[in-house]
């Protein structure tokens, strides 16, 4: 029935899978759980090979490292049930009753798509986490991401992640804009996992620069429009204006100063949002 899909990468998912298992037997469904590490080498994998002794349960490891989208592509093609869940290895379930609403969702409608949503913490982390935590909950709480979401097998294969995307960042725009371009709409419900791991705001800022080369290539290659983007659409606005340059000379001469905001104990969004935009002006090579 239910085949859940865990791209992993350098993180002990070990404590997911049990608590999963542990749902899945409570609502005495048929399920598999498929866990792939993409080519971390990671310390951890020597706890997430214990996921093998586990009924119903693999843990795999790339010898190459495949990317996200392509990582989970792959996982579904072993998956053998008719619905995938997709969890990301560093989120847990808010509620014990997570298995059995996604379940209930499959009996009750005849949605193809489902995403039950993410959530941070309230606890504020540490100083040098910030950024992402503030970004997370603040943004990606009320966004529809690939990190919990439901969805029918057939489709999935039909429409998965495209694989020139190989390095961090809009894998899930493009995916989303996919389905929605082939009238699959996402319902969203309450079921939301916790995301726990925080990477520094140091790391998220070079993981979003990273992100924003991934969109110029989706831009350029007209496979993301400005209806589907903030930062293409203030870029198209700022090009008909014909500032893109004056718009590259400001951002350059300020960003050292927007970074030490970011990286900051008050990091500012509106900064961030500033800094997005004015990267994407910098790596856009149109005039």
């Amino acid at each position: 029935m239910l085949s859940i899909l865990i791209p992993v990468y350098n993180y002990a998912v070990l404590p997911l899978v049990n608590e999963l298992v542990k749902q899945c037997n409570s609502c005495g469904i048929t399920f598999e759980i498929l866990c792939q590490d993409d080519a971390s080498n990671s310390i951890e994998n020597l706890q997430n090979q214990e996921i093998n002794s586990f009924p119903n349960c693999s843990f795999f490891a790339n010898k190459t490292n495949l990317g996200r989208g392509k990582n989970i592509n792959s996982l579904a093609q072993k998956a053998k049930y008719n619905w995938l869940l997709i969890l990301d290895c560093d989120t847990f379930p808010k509620e014990n009753n997570f298995i059995q609403d996604y379940i209930s969702a499959i009996s009750n409608s005849n949605e193809k798509v489902v995403f039950g949503g993410i959530i941070y913490e309230d606890k504020k982390p540490q100083k040098k986490q910030l950024l992402r935590w503030i970004y997370g909950r603040e943004r990606e709480t009320s966004a529809i991401l690939s990190s919990n979401l439901l969805i029918k097998k057939d489709v999935f294969l039909q429409f998965s992640f495209d694989e020139e995307i190989t390095k961090y960042g809009y894998e899930d725009l493009l995916f989303f804009s996919v389905l929605k371009k082939n009238h699959f709409e996402v319902s969203k419900i309450e079921n939301s996992t916790f995301h726990l791991s925080l990477e520094t705001s140091e790391v998220f800022l070079n993981k979003t620069k990273t992100a924003l080369e991934n969109l110029v290539f989706l831009y350029n290659s007209g496979k993301i429009s400005s209806e589907e983007s903030k930062i293409i659409k203030a870029f198209e606005l700022l090009k008909s204006l014909k500032l893109i340059g004056f718009t590259r000379f400001v951002f350059n001469k300020n960003r050292k100063r927007i970074e030490q905001n970011l990286l900051s104990e008050n990091p500012s969004l509106f900064y961030f949002d500033l800094y997005k935009l004015g990267y994407f002006c910098v790596l856009n090579s149109t005039k």
